[in-house]
């Protein structure tokens, strides 16, 4: 009989603390640590998470077919699929279509502006992956702020919430559901109650949890967001930029006449970035090295103060503008448009070192400005290294703005003015997401199989080009799945979750079921907040079920509170990824997201809580 049987049979006994336990305790300990430090990168974390419990085999029980396990992990592989079928559904237009029509209708009005966002995204993010869709949805409702007169900020931590909650509407919302479903069904030969979930297992309750979390967003959470970002912000002005923007003329004589920019920034020096090159009434944004000058051309650069001063002296130029000089950046024309762009998840950019030049070689774009967790980076930016959520300002020709908006890895944070997505492949595409949810839940096949031959649909049918799937897949995401599978089987063979359970179930044994649940509920969502929601779900659904059989409960209520409260990261930006993306366009600081998301969080455990009571029973 295994430990957690024989916990829920006999609470007099307690588990032993053995050397087993002590060192997956160590293993957790060290994951948790560079989960929060993010010392390393999530993938790579993962990755040293199956090495450590591989190493340490005698005492963590996991070999090395069991190490690797989480990659051929039946979990790991639907969201891979799954999100491959959200990377179909993106390229034909069909979710910024949604936003747009849903959006006309809002004008100047806040609150229907907050309808047309949270009606937009939480049905969708029941049967897409809600990281694309916030991805999608961010430079849409931008732009409905811009043109109702509403600060961005009160509308982007309502799109990032609408999204989780809308995630728990179905098996295939978010990532987490489908892991903690695996988890369960894994966990089904120890407590009978427990099984793999259905399509619409939990819908119901997801329905009134997003009703709930709704009209909160709509009605309540505005009032306690402040207007970070300024109603139609001049971007120029909310970074700051005319104090590092500098324009130069070429000189005649100047040895600068002939050379390239790229020879001309050699001359200046790596923190002189060349954006502009005016030749008359013709303007050429994020100009290429190869692009020649000319005698007469004024050169718009972007410096640090110091080295604006040295260019008074720099042979062949003369300093012709400083303190109007942002006009000459043209923030919305046809030569070049000044937005935002966010960092993605699976961005090549992270850990990379901010080089302007080789910035604009790569994208086409001039950086102006960077934004990071909310605040501005004023003076240097050559050199940062950039991370998830970092918010570069850039400016771009409108073609090349439209290339960047439908390039992984970033996020325009306004929709570019001519976008072109496959429309004509939408009716395709909404008939495979169709298919695939309708067979899985008749449960002719597993949502596995039905998933795979969607994303084969997808292909066949040229919704997605062959070379896109591998785009379309967030691999970090898949990485962490398959590192902290092991983990958690490491926490069950242990003993370690029996211990823990027992631990719980000590302490709250003079307390009703009912709070007990609650108290889990809470638990999970208080370290979804510091670490990720799937290794949330992976530590602490096994020790949900030991502590219900403990007590004598219904195990699958406490498998949904753990997983219900995953999925809801309301308290900062760190614990789930659609937070992150919306951290620099709403100019958020960290302490915005408790503001809206405590009161949110008490909220939906209440609601959550006392509904799984009701429609499962404790």
């Amino acid at each position: 009989m295994s430990v957690p049987v024989a916990l829920a049979q006999d609470l007099a006994t307690r588990p032993e603390l053995t050397t087993d336990v002590l060192v997956v305790f160590g293993v957790v300990a060290v994951a948790l640590a560079l989960f929060v430090t993010e010392r390393l990168p999530i993938d790579v974390t993962a990755i040293l998470l199956i090495v450590i419990l591989v190493v340490l085999e005698p005492w963590t029980g996991v070999d090395p077919e069991t190490g690797i396990s989480g990659f051929a992990n039946e979990a790991t592989i639907t969201v891979l699929a799954m999100l491959i079928l959200s990377g179909g559904i993106s390229r034909t237009g069909l979710v910024q279509e949604l936003g747009r029509r849903m959006a006309a209708f809002a004008g100047d009005s806040l609150r229907r502006q907050l309808f047309a966002t949270v009606a937009a995204t939480a049905p969708v993010s029941g049967f897409l992956n809600n990281t694309p869709v916030v991805a999608l949805l961010v430079p849409v409702v931008t732009d409905v702020a811009n043109r109702g007169n509403t600060s961005p900020s009160k509308l982007l931590i309502p799109l990032s919430y609408a999204s989780q909650i809308g995630g728990m509407l179905t098996l295939i919302g978010t990532s987490t559901n489908i892991l903690a479903s695996d988890i369960s069904a894994r966990l089904g030969s120890e407590y009978p109650e427990l099984h793999r979930f259905s399509m619409f297992e939990f819908t119901r309750l997801g329905i009134v949890v997003t009703l709930v979390g709704s009209l909160y967003l709509i009605f309540v959470g505005h009032y306690l967001l402040p207007e970070r970002v300024p109603p139609r912000a001049d971007y120029l002005e909310e970074y700051d930029v005319g104090d590092y923007i500098a324009d130069v003329a070429v000189v005649p004589g100047s040895p600068l006449v002939g050379e390239t920019v790229g020879e001309a920034t050699d001359r200046f020096g790596p923190e002189v970035d060349v954006v502009q090159v005016v030749r008359d009434a013709d303007r050429s944004v994020a100009p290429r090295r190869s692009t020649h000058l000319a005698e007469g051309d004024v050169l718009v650069v972007r410096t640090n103060r110091d080295a604006i001063a040295t260019l008074e002296d720099a042979e062949g130029v003369e300093l012709v503008g400083r303190s109007d000089s942002t006009a000459t950046l043209s923030p919305d024309g046809e030569s070049g448009i000044v937005t935002e762009l966010v960092v993605a998840l699976d961005s090549q950019l992270i850990g990379e070192r901010l080089e302007p030049e080789s910035f604009r070689e790569e994208f086409g774009a001039a950086v102006l400005g960077l934004r990071r967790h909310g605040a501005l980076v004023g003076d240097r930016i050559v050199g940062r290294r950039l991370d998830v959520g970092d918010t570069l300002l850039i400016q771009a020709s409108p073609d090349m703005l439209d290339r960047l908006s439908r390039r992984d890895g970033v996020i325009v944070a306004r929709e570019p003015p001519r976008s072109e997505y496959r429309a004509d492949k939408a009716p395709v595409a909404v008939a495979i997401m169709i298919g695939v949810v309708a067979i899985a839940a008749l449960e002719i096949y597993p949502i596995l199989i039905t998933a795979l031959a969607g994303v084969v649909a997808m292909v066949v049918t040229d919704v997605l080009d062959a070379n896109e799937l591998y785009d379309a897949v967030e691999w970090d995401i898949i990485f962490l799945l398959a590192g902290v599978i092991p983990l958690g089987v490491a926490l069950e063979q242990s003993g370690a979750a029996a211990l823990l359970a027992f631990a719980i179930v000590e302490v709250a044994e003079v307390l009703p079921t009912i709070a007990v649940l609650w108290l889990f509920y809470m638990l999970t969502a208080l370290l979804t907040n510091v670490i990720s929601n799937n290794a949330s779900v992976v530590l602490l659904i096994p020790v949900a079920a030991a502590a219900a059989a403990g007590v004598g409960a219904n195990p699958f209520a406490f498998v949904l509170a753990v997983t219900f409260a995953a999925s809801t990261a309301f308290l900062g930006p760190i614990g789930y990824q659609t937070n992150l993306f919306v951290y620099g366009p709403g100019g958020y600081r960290f302490s915005d997201y408790a503001r809206i998301g405590a009161p949110l969080q008490l909220l939906l455990s209440v609601v959550t809580v006392l509904g799984i009571a009701l429609f499962w029973g404790v």
